[in-house]
């Protein structure tokens, strides 16, 4: 019987401004220096945690091409550290309205990136979908990427399992709802929280993968985001989570 390879991971609950470009760069940086110390082959952030989760239209500065030089520093930071960084951003799109990228980055190269695509409902009016599905592999480890809303098609991580993805990596920035002055932070990451057993977790046991979940969280200054970080084994057992809504790192090994 061949042997099980075993890789760490850690997934990033992170805070993420709005067109706070700098600021969320440095934010990064320490997580990847955390998360390279803990071991991780593999540091994951949220959805949009680069340029944070803006409206395009309003903040047309934050919206980014992918050869813009935050990413690069980003592709900077996986040589610096040895790791591969999951990471993301809202892209400009010279065809129309820009696409929410996440991208992969490994020991100073950039390996490709994947576009959401799931776009509905306020989405709609700000952003456009991605039609491509890759699958990236780093030192032996086979992956796909989702992002936020994806987590309601079951047949994007049907594709990835298809495809061979031992683990999809779910990148995330669920805004919660109501006011900010009496936000009520435990009921919105419980929310968020079983929203990811019922559907994750039901898609890890059907297709035998794991899938690891990063979310932003915390307050912008705008919106509210509920935090989270979980680990879904191919049983559909969570079998690490972060345990509340506050900014932080979950670390976790997946064996394949």
């Amino acid at each position: 019987m061949e042997e099980k390879k075993r890789f760490n991971i850690a997934l990033v609950q992170m805070n993420c401004e709005k067109a706070a470009i700098d600021r969320n760069l440095r934010s990064m940086r320490a997580s990847i220096a955390a998360g390279r110390a803990g071991g991780a082959d593999i540091v994951c952030f949220p959805e949009m945690n680069i340029t944070g989760y803006i409206d395009p239209f309003n903040q047309p500065h934050a919206v980014l091409s992918l050869d813009h030089q935050a990413v690069g520093e980003v592709v900077r930071m996986s040589a610096l550290y040895s790791v591969c960084v999951i990471a993301g951003f809202v892209e400009y799109n010279p065809g129309g309205k820009p696409y929410i990228n996440q991208f992969v980055a490994h020991n100073g190269r950039l390996l490709g990136c994947y576009r959401k695509k799931t776009i509905k409902d306020e989405e709609v009016y700000w952003f456009a979908p991605g039609d491509r599905q890759p699958i990236f592999s780093v030192a032996g480890l086979t992956f796909g990427l989702s992002v936020c809303a994806d987590i309601d098609d079951p047949d994007i991580f049907r594709e990835y399992a298809r495809k061979g993805a031992a683990i999809v990596f779910e990148s995330a920035a669920p805004g919660l709802y109501g006011e900010q002055e009496t936000r009520n932070w435990a009921s919105g990451y419980n929310w968020w929280r079983s929203n990811c057993i019922a559907k994750l977790g039901a898609y890890a046991a059907e297709q035998s993968i794991y899938i690891g979940v990063a979310t932003q969280a915390g307050r912008t200054m705008d919106e509210d985001f509920p935090g989270g970080g979980y680990l879904f084994d191919p049983r559909g057992q969570c079998v690490k989570e972060s345990g509340d809504w506050g900014e932080g790192i979950l670390y976790a090994e997946i064996s394949v």
